[in-house]
């Protein structure tokens, strides 16, 4: 093994969190890029092709799965908050970033960043 392989942790070691809690993070992770990527579809082509061009089938499905992953991510958000020691701030600010375009990928940077921080201390 090189070493560069050895000695660089991995990210469960670099927040600090057990096996356990790294999957709930890495599912949320997942969960909600898949949520902000789908309404970021629906606002993007979806409904340009429905106001624009007349073709309302493109609201309809991805609108079914857009919604089907805002639940998701809402369900996923209270496991992993039960799981993990979050902070206080972060609950909030996952709903509110599941209704702002971008805003579970943002969400994602700033809980991690701070999650990293705070294992450091």
């Amino acid at each position: 093994m090189s070493q560069a392989q050895t000695n660089s942790p991995t990210s469960s070691e670099t927040t600090g969190l057990s096996k356990e809690q790294h999957s709930s993070l890495k599912i949320l992770t997942v969960v909600g890029y898949l949520e902000g990527t789908s309404f970021l579809l629906l606002m993007g082509i979806a409904m340009p092709l429905k106001y624009m061009m007349g073709m309302p089938e493109a609201v309809k499905y991805i609108g079914m799965a857009h919604g089907i992953l805002f639940i998701a991510y809402i369900l996923v958000l209270l496991i992993t908050v039960g799981r993990i020691k979050m902070p206080l701030w972060a609950m909030p600010a996952g709903v509110l970033g599941s209704f702002l375009p971008f805003g579970p990928f943002v969400f994602d940077h700033f809980l991690k960043k701070t999650l990293n921080k705070n294992a450091e201390k």
